[in-house]
């Protein structure tokens, strides 16, 4: 049992050391994309460098990513009046799994469901779904967490939109 319980142990803190190892550092450069919303158009992430961006990089599929867009929707006019922007990369559905997922939630603030072609995904060596990863005015890594409550994320929004 000792034994069981010993590899278990190792295999979760591998686990972590690999997660922790792949997330980007507070203040990298948040790689730039280029890619489609819903009606075609061309998003590129660089598109609203001097704003805060909420980079959400998941699936239609995912219970999590769900729980994770009503936390944004929960402070959405919060984001809003912050002028922050909502760009949520779909790495694996099609073009109708999105609009279908998308009906379920309503934002104030500026809001792109972007279809990944691979470019995100590689770029941000997603690992886990969702990821939500925070972009200061400067497109610096500001945040880079699995999961962010409400709270969470008003608080890191609050933080980087003190001075304005």
């Amino acid at each position: 049992m000792q034994k069981k319980f010993a590899l278990l142990l190792s295999l979760l803190l591998l686990f972590a050391l690999a997660v922790s190892a792949q997330a980007f550092e507070k203040g990298e450069d948040a790689p730039d994309f280029t890619l489609p919303n819903l009606e075609g158009e061309q998003v590129s992430l660089s598109d609203y460098k001097g704003q805060v961006v909420i980079l959400k990089l998941a699936t239609t599929w995912c219970p999590t990513c769900k729980q994770q867009s009503a936390e944004i929707e929960d402070i959405d006019s919060y984001l809003a009046e912050k002028d922050v922007v909502f760009l949520e990369v779909f790495v694996q559905d099609s073009k109708e799994m999105i609009e279908k997922f998308v009906t379920n939630y309503e934002y104030a603030m500026t809001f792109h469901p972007l279809l990944d072609d691979g470019q995100a995904h590689r770029a941000y060596n997603v690992y886990l779904i969702p990821r939500m990863i925070i972009v200061d005015q400067n497109q610096k890594v500001a945040h880079d967490n699995s999961l962010m409550t409400a709270s969470d994320l008003k608080e890191a929004v609050g933080a980087l939109t003190a001075a304005k």
